[in-house]
């Protein structure tokens, strides 16, 4: 796997993926930036979220449950002093589906953050992290 970060401007970059994607990530303009990307910080939080939606997603569907939505809210607090560091991560999984077994969600949502999820394992090396879980029937349509 590989990645590219590009200097644009001041404290702007814009970042390319090996699988051919970009992104532009900017800082804050106290910092230098105008606010025009995402903070690198950002990035990792929202790299969290994906990695672990994505096997609860999986997981469940390969067990027949009937999603229809997975939101995870990602809330992340840092430490004061460089390098500064996640300390506490809290994500929120709203997972939203037909007749949901709410012991397969758990169940999912458990094996995404003790096995499959690569940034968790990376991210809990200095982070507390805790899953909330808050299941949704969907509306029949």
């Amino acid at each position: 796997m590989k990645a590219r970060i590009k200097w644009i401007q001041d404290v702007m970059f814009v970042g390319e993926s090996g699988s051919g994607h970009s992104v532009i990530m900017d800082g804050a303009p106290e910092a230098g930036g105008r606010n025009l990307g995402f903070r690198p910080m950002e990035m990792l939080l929202l790299g969290l979220g994906g990695c672990s939606a994505f096997d609860v997603t999986m997981i469940l569907k390969r067990g027949r449950e009937r999603v229809t939505d997975c939101v995870i809210e990602v809330d992340g607090e840092r430490a004061h002093t460089d390098p500064k560091v996640f300390t506490k991560i809290a994500l929120k999984y709203i997972v939203t589906g037909h007749a949901l077994d709410s012991k397969k969600v758990e169940r999912a949502v458990a094996l995404s953050a003790e096995k499959y999820c690569s940034a968790t394992a990376i991210m809990g090396k200095t982070a507390e992290m805790t899953h909330t879980i808050e299941i949704v029937e969907a509306q029949n349509v």
